[in-house]
């Protein structure tokens, strides 16, 4: 699970940046699936760390 939160993290931080360039080139469509993709997998993200902690337990 510890690499499955890394990849999501790094999915998220895309998902922002992403969002970032939809505004500067005034795209809303963009804009509106990046804010959706950062915010899904930024609370899974961070849910799952809450969860399991981190380092995660194995029992």
């Amino acid at each position: 699970m510890n690499l499955l939160m890394v990849i999501f993290g790094l999915v998220a931080i895309l998902g922002a940046v992403g969002t970032v360039q939809a505004i500067k080139e005034k795209n809303l469509l963009g804009v509106v699936f990046n804010v959706a993709t950062f915010a899904i997998f930024a609370w899974f993200t961070v849910m799952t760390i809450i969860d399991q902690g981190y380092p995660p337990s194995l029992h």
